[in-house]
């Protein structure tokens, strides 16, 4: 049976979910030796190259994926250097848990927000799902009671961050007709400003084993590269508000597979977060037949 367009992105947008599930596994394995703008640099360099084969085997060199409305070119570089600009300034003023938790409000934020665009609609099921979700998210990040008005410059970053990342997912759908290979340009424009950064900052520390660079590699091919051309094509093309709440399912596959791997144990709160990501994710994707037929507006009250 042949799957509808919609249907095809979505599922395509969802590979981003689980290759971001790696982060944790794969930053594992740099063992935290690299200073982040410089993994970034780094891993938005492989992002890059990643791309540029595409293009060599096609025979040029994505130059003409060059020429892209500026409003593209906003989303795509504001998006991906602003977001983790805020977060990497954001971990060192206030605790790493709490900005994890503000920062990964983006899900919900989709969901929302996406109603507000043309031809979508939100569903009570698409807000009950996501806010099952998130809480599925809270359990898996956990809430060390670390919130003081001393972080308060933290958390307005982490929070900066959600709105960064949603508001790039959903109004990508604005410039949906650019195509997935100019990403490969804003990787390149994201690495040349991490770099930046890096010098301006940090000092370099290069991987000393082939491990680390295993996982920078990782990183690159993986969380930073697929992930970022399978996410534009499945936001410009999909169900953005099933894809924000399936996005909850990335802190959960990070946990199993570290589970897996030995670097973590199972608990009770791993299950139960397990089954609220989960529950979620279905109530969010159920659609009455009325919705199915329904003309698509603003927003609906069912």
């Amino acid at each position: 049976m042949k799957l509808s367009t919609t249907l095809q992105a979505t599922l395509i947008g969802s590979i981003s979910i689980f290759l971001w599930g790696t982060l944790a596994l794969l930053t594992r394995l740099t063992e935290g030796r690299i200073p982040p703008f410089q993994l970034m640099a780094m891993t938005f360099t492989l992002a890059f190259l990643l791309m540029s084969m595409k293009w060599w085997r096609q025979g040029h060199l994505g130059l003409r994926y060059l020429r892209q409305p500026k409003l593209a070119w906003l989303l795509g570089v504001g998006g991906y250097f602003g977001y983790h600009l805020c977060y990497f300034i954001a971990m060192t003023k206030a605790p790493a848990v709490t900005v994890s938790l503000l920062a990964y409000m983006w899900p919900l934020l989709i969901v929302l927000l996406a109603g507000l665009l043309p031809n979508e609609k939100v569903y009570k099921q698409h807000i009950i799902g996501a806010v099952l979700a998130l809480y599925g998210c809270w359990l898996l990040i956990g809430d060390d009671g670390s919130y003081n008005a001393d972080y308060m410059t933290g958390y307005l970053l982490a929070l900066a961050c959600a709105f960064i990342w949603s508001g790039y997912s959903v109004l990508s759908r604005l410039v949906k007709q650019v195509t997935t290979d100019a990403v490969g340009w804003f990787c390149a424009v994201t690495a040349v400003l991490a770099l930046f950064c890096h010098l301006l900052w940090e000092t370099t520390v290069w991987p000393e084993t082939s491990t680390q660079w295993l996982g920078i590699i990782g990183l690159g091919i993986g969380p930073v590269g697929i992930a970022f051309f399978t996410w534009d094509y499945g936001i410009k093309h999909g169900n953005l508000q099933l894809l924000g709440v399936l996005a909850y399912s990335a802190p959960l596959i990070s946990a199993l597979l570290l589970v897996m791997t030995g670097l973590a144990e199972a608990s009770l709160t791993l299950g139960i977060a397990c089954l609220a990501i989960v529950a979620g994710s279905l109530i969010a994707g159920y659609k009455k037949p009325e919705q199915q037929k329904q003309k698509p507006g603003r927003m609906s009250p069912e």
